[in-house]
């Protein structure tokens, strides 16, 4: 896991004299222009989606996701430190911000991310970049897991046409999903089935075919013309009217709150941005195998920018997207143009699907959200793991609960902790 030592000179912050954008120099610089634009316009019909899922997961407005993944682009194409990412929402960040919605209010959260932003881009400055290598491997496994798992049951009341809120006590929401699981709307878990199917078989297909559009169609045409009748819950009976101002200033305030109140929340989103972006660009270098990496410090630097300045523009704390990074490679991007291009074209496209997003049934955002969650964990990861040795598999595991059960910031440090605590116990073993 650890941050190659080979890396490209910093890009400048500057667009014109960026080299991430090599590809326009060359002779046939135009057909750069063209595969970004492509590319950008594939990953966008799939982010927009994706937006509105986590917002909703998250307990923020479908408009919110739609900002977050216009700007997080547009900001992350400019001041990222790879060629090749894609910035927006992500699934890791769910059940952090499902927590702080539920206990404090918008401008708490754009506070403690405009915080964590600036301590983000202190981090660049610093070139602390390379310190995300000595988190253990089976801590992020781990935390991966448990942030699926809680995803999953997160989803579960959509999936079944519940409307019935869930607690964030995981025993009270263990006991709640038993009740929801004894009544459930079989028209709803149906949709929410061939959501998963059409998303799965898309993604297996073709890059090019945007599979969680698709399954939102098909479950609007299906819920608008053959089960109407059938009282599955649309996303405007959850949130109202949909397609208000998706670009708006809200300010942050810490209210009557004490300040103590904002550490774990800055420090969780601190990392989340931090490791989630850092990884991912690893995995565009590799997968793309370009001869100009990522800058790790450069990446901070953009992602304290993104995090800093979103959720004050209506959006929310965004990182690396690994799955849109994916796409975007796959698609043939060729330069940060590409998620430039993705946030342009995501406010676009949804002035055109406006009125048609309050009609989408939620079970098919629960059966996207799923498909997610399930997406996260990697067999041949946890297998990985499991072959380090007993200790890495119970570092595993004990991570995955705890960020089940508490937070993803108390999980992951307390995990670390016990992971260097042992090692130097072995150290000390071995020496004497």
């Amino acid at each position: 896991m650890g941050i190659p030592e080979k890396q490209a000179k910093p890009p400048a912050l500057f667009l014109i004299k960026d080299q991430r954008f090599e590809a326009y120099q060359k002779p046939n610089g135009h057909l750069s222009l063209l595969r970004d634009a492509l590319a950008g316009l594939i990953v966008a019909l799939v982010a927009i989606p994706l937006g509105i899922g986590f917002a909703i997961a998250s307990g923020l407005q479908p408009e919110q996701g739609i900002a977050s993944g216009a700007l997080a682009g547009i900001l992350g194409g400019f001041f990222g430190g790879s060629k090749y990412q894609v910035y927006g929402p992500t699934a890791a960040f769910i059940p952090l911000l499902s927590g702080i919605t539920s206990q404090y209010d918008t401008p708490f959260l754009i506070l403690a991310s405009i915080i964590a932003g600036l301590l983000i881009v202190l981090m660049g400055i610093l070139r602390w970049g390379k310190y995300f290598a000595h988190i253990p491997f089976s801590v992020t496994v781990g935390f991966t897991v448990g942030i699926a798992m809680s995803i999953a049951l997160g989803q579960m009341p959509d999936t079944l046409g519940s409307t019935f809120p869930l607690s964030h006590h995981p025993i009270e929401k263990i006991q709640q999903l038993g009740a929801i699981l004894m009544q459930p709307n079989l028209f709803a878990l149906g949709l929410a089935i061939l959501s998963f199917l059409i998303i799965r078989f898309s993604y297996k297909t073709s890059v090019f075919i945007p599979g969680p559009l698709i399954a939102i169609l098909i479950s609007v045409f299906l819920n608008q013309s053959l089960f109407p009748d059938q009282m599955i819950p649309l996303l405007a009976d959850k949130f109202g009217p949909v397609g208000g101002q998706i670009l708006k200033v809200t300010l942050p305030a810490l209210g009557e709150r004490s300040v103590w109140m904002l550490i774990s929340p800055v420090l969780s989103i601190v990392f989340i941005a931090s490791l989630e972006s850092v990884l991912s660009a690893r995995m565009a270098d590799r997968l793309a195998n370009d001869s100009t990496p990522f800058a790790p410090n450069r990446e901070l630097l953009g992602q304290g920018i993104i995090n800093t300045l979103v959720p004050v523009l209506n959006g929310f704390p965004c990182t690396g997207a690994f799955a849109r990074t994916a796409t975007n490679i796959k698609a043939g991007a060729m330069s940060p143009a590409a998620s430039l291009f993705q946030g342009v074209l995501i406010l676009i496209l949804t002035f055109c699907f406006i009125p048609f997003i309050g009609k989408i049934p939620m079970a098919c955002i629960g059966g996207l959200l799923i498909y997610v969650a399930i997406h996260m964990v990697k067999m041949e990861e946890i297998q990985h793991v499991v072959k380090q040795g007993s200790f890495h598999g119970f570092l595993m595991l004990y991570t995955a609960l705890v960020t089940l059960l508490t937070d993803l910031f108390i999980a992951v440090s307390s995990a670390t902790a016990i992971f260097y605590i042992y090692q130097t116990i072995i150290k000390k073993s071995r020496s004497s």
